[in-house]
């Protein structure tokens, strides 16, 4: 229990961390004519460029994972920066929201794509097979948390948020010239998966007490 508070405190703090420095750093962004749909665009952008720098692993391994590894964070950085611009600049829209969310799952799913081919190619079926898996659990997270606002309940409870995977994602494209790539993606598995039961627990617990 008190290690599960731990972990809790950390990703809360990291998330708020994250939030904060990201609302400080769109001062001068919102007086500007960008719009946070522009930035929700160029993020997907760059981690679908980020999966094909990926798959061109096969030519420079260190070269062509850590260009992927860096491109997907910042991809990844812009998902934050579109809402802290939304919240700074008053030009948030609900389809903005919708835009928002809908193409955070696109951008994971084409890194785990460009992912699940590297496996493919080098025959390794367990990892491809793994890979399939996060996927499916990452989509499940986001999935969960929403029927759980739906319902009126707070729905972002678990260790595997998106902000957890895209670490995990990114140490795994760094360490990946070394095999270490398919164990960043059991790691994947088992932090996403967990975090959907959390939930299920979670949504199933609360409506009881209701």
């Amino acid at each position: 229990m008190a290690r599960e508070s731990a972990i809790l405190r950390f990703k809360e703090g990291y998330t708020t961390g994250v939030r904060r420095l990201a609302a400080r750093s769109m001062g001068g962004l919102a007086r500007t004519r960008i719009t946070p749909d522009v930035l929700t665009a160029l993020g997907l952008s760059v981690c679908a460029v980020a999966a094909v720098a990926v798959y061109f692993e096969y030519r420079n391994e260190i070269l062509w994972f850590w260009a992927g590894a860096i491109l997907f964070w910042a991809g990844s950085l812009l998902d934050v920066l579109d809402g802290a611009l939304a919240r700074q600049s008053g030009r948030g829209t609900p389809f903005g929201a919708f835009l928002d969310s809908t193409t955070d799952r696109v951008g994971e799913a084409v890194m785990l794509g460009a992912i699940a081919l590297v496996f493919a190619r080098e025959g390794n079926e367990v990892a491809l097979a793994a890979t399939f898996a996060a996927m499916t659990a990452s989509f499940l997270v986001s999935y969960t948390r929403s029927k759980a606002e739906g319902l009126g309940l707070k729905g972002d409870v678990g260790i595997g948020s998106r902000a957890e995977r895209v670490t995990v994602i990114v140490t795994g494209l760094f360490l990946a010239p070394w095999g270490l790539l398919p164990w960043a993606v059991y790691l994947l598995n088992v932090t996403a998966w967990l975090t959907v039961v959390q939930r299920v627990l979670h949504v199933r617990r609360e409506l009881r007490h209701r």
